[in-house]
């Protein structure tokens, strides 16, 4: 038996599916960079190198948008793509953990 097909995306311009995609990529690498849920510098350090190419990617997505004419966030068709890939749990990284129980 095949497991469950996800829910398709909603309909995204090509720039908010950039700017879903770019923004999930920074999100991710500071999940990795949190403190209070690394492991050791090495990896962190990595992900922070990595997220100053991200970060600007993400500018020019944003850049790109706001050239093209989209100068609106449709907040909930957005919210519901960022849920769709996972954007809920990915999110959670970059909190800090709940405090363990005495």
């Amino acid at each position: 038996m095949l497991p469950p097909e996800p829910p398709a995306l909603p309909a995204l311009t090509r720039a908010e599916g950039e700017l879903i995609d770019r923004y999930l990529e920074v999100l991710d690498l500071i999940g990795r960079i949190n403190p209070a849920r690394g492991r050791d510098t090495y990896s962190g350090l990595r992900a922070a190198q990595a997220l100053v190419t991200k970060s600007v990617a993400l500018r020019e997505a944003l850049d790109r948008m706001h050239t093209r004419g989209e100068t609106e966030i449709h907040a909930a068709t957005l919210a519901r793509a960022l849920r769709i890939l996972d954007g809920e749990r990915r999110s959670g990284r970059v909190a800090v953990p709940p405090k363990p129980p005495n």
